[in-house]
């Protein structure tokens, strides 16, 4: 089964604007479908494709790179006859995959590009760290793109619900509720999204098994087990710590207030400990980072604090497994609890990552915003998402608050509306509701967390 993803649009543009004057570097987690989506591109889109898998190490491939370069006929007269595969000159498209296991390749690009015969993608993830940068020269003949997750409307194409994406659009630009039938399909189908998740191989399981839980649960256990052996590789100091993050973040998202504490996580430790943590987590795209801005009406990204942070799942779906064991998804019937509305626990966090991974898919960095209040000695104004328009002149922002039940107050979108009136776009509320206009918010659904 051949998943459509919108990737697939940004792969044309690129061939058609850059005419290979630039390779293309995919980035994103282990198992999003980088290399599936770059191999049927090369076969729908050139007469040629040939596929080098670095993560293989293929000494002979290695050595052509080291010994070749200064004579690149000789190198693509060896890669050719070694892969068997005849290249056509401004008709090949040449794929390294897992770039990041072999940097000198990634360094090479520079001559490929210029040598100018062929067209070049590169995938990979963990492309910034240190040790997979060190000693090379990052060409600037490269244009890179990050791969996430299936977003939601991809899974709902995979689902043959293009009809219902189009409709939920359609409502949601003339704010008007959806009809309640098709509400309630929209809510199954989010409920479904948030408990498959959007990797693609759960997500192909799920639906060749006649939407079974069970078998995408195991392959969903398969990638945890990979990013458990990624981390288990790291070869700098802070591989306990980058550990640490990864087996907590369930129980992080369970609290209130969602965001990491330094000191629950080890006895003593402070933010400044974790920074190379964070950064292998977000580079690697298992997670989704959100940092604290303390002056939205200015700017977010200007005035981000990056000592206070919440860490979400990269994908909703691999978050439902980490939190739970085998049997006790099965024993606590945690996925008939979802679809029914009637799990209590862990259904905010769940909620919760899963509009991050809406945001982030999006095209959104992730900020949240809380307000202490010296007289009150608490938070008095928590607001779980903050998004721009990017805008320069007219610029605008966004509160956003999740909400997964159905009774919930707007004190702190009021108050925080207050506050920065003069700067604010649209409030939205999501929920489990149909769509509303309440007091200026805009209360959605979570399936029209797209449209945002």
């Amino acid at each position: 089964m051949i998943l459509r993803r919108k990737i697939y649009q940004k792969l044309l543009e690129w061939k058609k604007e850059c005419n290979g004057t630039k390779a293309l570097l995919i980035e994103g987690a282990r198992r999003t479908g980088k290399s599936t989506i770059c191999e049927v591109f090369g076969r729908n889109e050139y007469a040629a494709c040939l596929i080098i898998d670095f993560a293989k190490k293929d000494a002979v491939i290695e050595r052509y790179f080291q010994h070749h370069m200064n004579d690149l006929d000789t190198f693509f007269m060896l890669l050719g006859t070694h892969c068997g595969i005849k290249l056509i000159p401004r008709d090949t498209l040449i794929i390294f995959d897992e770039v990041q296991q072999f940097p000198r390749a990634r360094e090479a690009i520079k001559y490929l590009v210029a040598d100018g015969r062929y067209d070049y993608i590169e995938t990979g993830s963990l492309i910034s760290i240190r040790e997979n940068v060190r000693e090379i020269v990052i060409p600037s003949e490269e244009r890179s793109l990050r791969m996430n997750p299936l977003d939601f409307e991809e899974f709902a194409w995979a689902c043959g619900e293009e009809q219902l994406i189009e409709y939920i659009r359609k409502c949601f630009e003339a704010k008007e509720a959806p009809e309640r039938g098709l509400h309630n399909q929209a809510m199954l189908l989010f409920k479904q999204y948030m408990l498959v998740g959007g990797m693609p191989k759960p997500v192909v399981v799920f639906l060749e098994s006649g939407k079974d839980f069970g078998p995408a649960d195991i392959e969903k256990r398969d990638i945890l087990k990979l990013y458990r052996n990624d981390i288990m590789k790291i070869r700098a100091g802070y591989r306990s710590k980058v550990l640490a993050i990864f087996d907590q973040i369930p129980g992080l998202l369970s609290k209130h207030e969602k965001r990491v504490v330094f000191k629950e996580i080890r006895e003593g430790s402070y933010a400044d400990q974790y920074t190379d943590s964070f950064f292998w987590l977000a580079d690697s795209m298992i997670c989704n980072e959100c940092f604290l801005t303390n002056d939205p009406g200015v700017g977010l990204s200007v005035n981000e604090e990056r000592t206070y942070v919440k860490c979400y799942f990269g994908d909703t779906g691999l978050l439902l497994s980490h939190a739970f064991d085998e049997n006790e998804l099965l024993e606590s019937a945690v996925y008939d609890q979802i679809l029914n509305d009637s799990l209590s626990l862990n259904e905010g966090m769940l909620y919760e990552n899963a509009i991050a991974q809406m945001l982030t898919a999006e095209g959104h960095r992730l900020y949240f915003y809380t307000h202490y209040s010296e007289e009150k000695h608490r938070n008095d104004i928590e607001i779980d998402f903050l998004i721009s328009n990017n805008s320069k002149l007219k610029y605008k922002i966004f509160p956003v608050e999740v909400k997964s039940g159905k009774r919930y107050r707007t004190t702190s979108l009021t108050r925080f509306r207050e506050k920065y009136k003069k700067r604010i776009g649209e409030s939205y509320l999501i929920h489990p509701r149909n769509l509303v206009i309440k007091d200026d918010v805009v209360c959605v659904p979570p399936y029209m967390t797209m449209c945002l």
